[in-house]
């Protein structure tokens, strides 16, 4: 199947759904209450957090994209950073998504899936078995083949569109509108400059996906002409989405109320709807979530394996072995049981904290490789070249940075600490890898 060429058949319309279906998830429903926490209650910085994250998602997503274009093999990043500086930081890019980026975000998944689902409840003793047994059940879904898995996709995302029409339609008319909105910028005591970077990386996660986009450069019928505007078009209206549903929260509740839920969407619901349509509200969020768990889990195992399948993990005769629906379930059950670890923290924002500086790192290896590869390979075919040449790597690449390094320099002690976490464990495959290769050659 692999070795088939793939189809160009992907016009500008299915890659634009697929932009905006692959980037909104559960992040815009939970995210708001990281945001004004980290505010101090105050709205003005966490709206222009939102704007400024999709401004940076934008020249990420149109950096990456040439990178996507001039080589469109399936595997995604963990191949584009293999061509561009080798196997072993290929590797390790795999690594990363292994054991940090995609765990970590399906445990996340699991936790604000059963912090919500026990709020239906009213039974806080069951968030962790619940956690567990979503990510759990999902895993086992989707050992009956990627089929399965797409149907439950399809589903879950017509399902989480309906919640957010409905907050963004009923926000205005049902909601007051005399919360402040732009002003203040944070609260007292709290220093714009050295919270925005938080802000990012919390918001970033609900921006996160975007890099799946490129790998449909080589089904794409002209990627050249629409990548670019699949991707601007896409993420711009995810942004305008994002930016319209938080403006709609403040309508109805302030910021400071906001910073006090767990799942603010679900709050605001219930001030408009009451304590039946909150409920409703509540359960097309759950939904939703149960979808991009669906999507992490759906992908993420299809790492392990191409690292299995490399020879590069340990354990990779089992980890390859396909089951009777010709799904990778050793991988799969591997990556659940990972994940369900992970999810024993019960830390929603610290686990996604973790999966975004982790993986942010290798987005800036990926921007940084666009400039290398036109250097290296100057003559290299490529159907799609990023605009405004170095301008938007540039942005990009400063942006990246400046996320990485205010997380693990400025962010806190206990920031700091879960980033260098994440870099030991990034690191950690290293000897692993060395090991593989003296006993697999």
């Amino acid at each position: 199947m692999e070795s088939k060429e793939l189809q160009k058949s992907l016009g500008m319309s299915a890659a634009l759904s697929t932009v905006v279906g692959m980037v909104i998830g559960a992040g815009v429903f939970f995210k708001p209450q990281a945001v004004y926490q980290t505010t101090g209650g105050e709205p003005g910085l966490g709206m222009i957090a939102w704007v400024v994250a999709g401004i940076i998602t934008i020249t990420a997503g149109l950096t990456a994209a040439e990178v996507s274009a001039a080589i469109p093999k399936t595997g995604g990043m963990m191949v584009y950073i293999e061509e561009i500086y080798g196997k072993k930081l290929g590797f390790l890019t795999g690594w990363m998504q292994t054991v940090l980026f995609f765990p970590a975000t399906i445990a996340a998944l699991g936790v604000i899936f059963a912090q919500q689902a026990v709020s239906l409840i009213g039974n806080e003793s069951l968030t962790l078995p619940i956690a567990v047994g979503i990510i759990l059940f999902v895993a086992a879904l989707n050992t009956l083949g990627s089929k399965a898995g797409g149907a439950i996709q399809t589903i879950a995302t017509i399902c989480k569109l309906i919640p957010l029409a409905l907050i963004m339609v009923f926000g205005f008319i049902k909601g007051s509108g005399t919360n402040p909105v732009m002003t203040p910028l944070v609260g007292d005591g709290i220093s714009p400059a050295g919270v925005i970077g938080q802000l990012l990386i919390a918001v970033l996660f609900a921006y996160d996906g975007w890099i799946n986009v490129g790998a449909l450069a080589g089904e794409m019928k002209n990627p050249g002409k629409d990548l670019p505007r699949a991707i601007v078009g896409g993420l711009a209206v995810v942004m305008g989405v994002y930016v319209v549903i938080n403006l709609a929260y403040l309508w109805v509740l302030p910021a400071s109320e906001l910073a006090n839920y767990s799942a603010p969407a679900a709050a605001v619901a219930e001030a408009m709807f009451g304590p039946m349509g909150g409920k409703l509200i509540t359960i097309g969020i759950l939904i939703s979530v149960f979808g991009t768990l669906n999507g992490y889990l759906l992908t993420g195992p299809r790492v392990m394996y191409t690292l299995a399948e490399q020879k590069t993990l340990p354990g990779y005769k089992t980890l390859t072995k396909l089951n009777k629906s010709q799904a990778p379930a050793n991988s799969i059950i591997a990556m659940a049981t990972l994940s369900a670890i992970y999810a024993l923290s019960g830390q929603f924002n610290l686990l996604t904290d973790l999966s975004i500086f982790a993986i942010w790192i290798f987005y800036v290896l990926t921007f940084i490789g666009v400039i290398k590869l036109r250097k290296d390979q100057p003559d290299l075919f490529r159907p799609y070249r990023v605009p405004l040449y170095p301008f938007i790597p540039a942005i990009a690449i400063l942006s990246g940075l400046f996320v990485v390094i205010n997380q693990l320099c400025f962010a806190g002690l206990q920031t700091t600490m879960i980033s260098l976490g994440g870099i030991i464990i990034t690191l950690i495959g290293l000897p692993i890898y060395n090991y593989m290769q003296n006993k697999t050659n």
